[in-house]
């Protein structure tokens, strides 16, 4: 059992921890590999673009979900697995931002735990959360029958149900919601920022921007994509943090040696 009444964080995936949509980025691995087709393709996109430029209501969410389940019906699970493992490295890794890789290894050096939650599928989300070195996921899951998908949830994680998977993961780990934190840009993600005591806007939709500053939260722009290094784990953020503390004594000393 993990100890109890530790703060955790939350951190969306999608022009939060990633500069764009993750579905949107493999798109294009999709297509070449046959699983995607034209028709297919163009309602993806379709799907994406209008989240990508203003953020997505939850209408706009709820065709999103249904567009995409009928792109992906039918698929192999264990061929679509595949096809993300080999573009994580050109799809995924160059998009992260620095701001939110920084985050994530801060929050790690504090002893936390960081939690992907996304309302994209947890096939996608998973990979990119250990690229990134993430303790546990909380994403969309497909219905899969005899290794396909069938183009139906078995859970979504979007709105309300984002903060119903946080409370009981919360639960389940001995999370002290109050002390956390959560980040998220789109205002659909109001309920799992409201689920924490520390909610940060992160790019946030005019509506989140709005509603944030309203409630007196943080609001955070980030603006840094990079490509991201190895997974930063727990041991290796502290270890980072200890080795800046140690170098920073040392340097302190030998500019007082040499002042004297």
């Amino acid at each position: 059992m993990s100890p109890t009444n530790r703060p955790a964080a939350f951190f969306d995936l999608d022009k939060t921890v990633i500069a764009g949509s993750s579905t949107l980025a493999f798109s294009q691995p999709f297509f070449r590999s046959g699983l995607l087709t034209p028709g297919g393709a163009a309602r993806s996109i379709m799907a994406q673009l209008g989240y990508l430029t203003v953020g997505a209501s939850h209408d706009q969410m709820e065709r999103m979900k249904d567009r995409l389940g009928q792109v992906v019906r039918g698929w192999d699970v264990a061929r679509t697995e595949e096809i993300i493992a080999a573009a994580l490295e050109d799809r995924i890794r160059p998009v992260v931002y620095q701001e939110a890789i920084d985050l994530i290894a801060e929050h790690h050096a504090a002893g936390e735990d960081v939690v992907m939650v996304s309302a994209s599928s947890e096939t996608l989300v998973r990979p990119i959360a250990e690229l990134l070195g993430v303790d546990h996921v909380i994403a969309s899951r497909g219905s899969v029958v005899d290794g396909r998908y069938t183009g139906t949830l078995d859970y979504y994680a979007y709105g309300p149900t984002k903060r119903t998977g946080i409370e009981e993961l919360a639960r389940t780990e001995g999370y002290d919601l109050a002390s956390s934190h959560a980040y998220s840009d789109s205002a659909t993600d109001i309920p799992m920022l409201e689920a924490v005591g520390h909610p940060v806007a992160v790019n946030p939709d005019r509506t989140l921007r709005r509603h944030a500053a309203e409630q007196g939260w943080a609001i955070r722009d980030f603006a840094r994509p990079v490509t991201v290094g190895p997974p930063l784990h727990r041991s290796s953020a502290a270890l980072a943090v200890a080795g800046l503390v140690v170098g920073g004594l040392v340097g302190w000393r030998l500019l007082r040696h040499w002042r004297r």
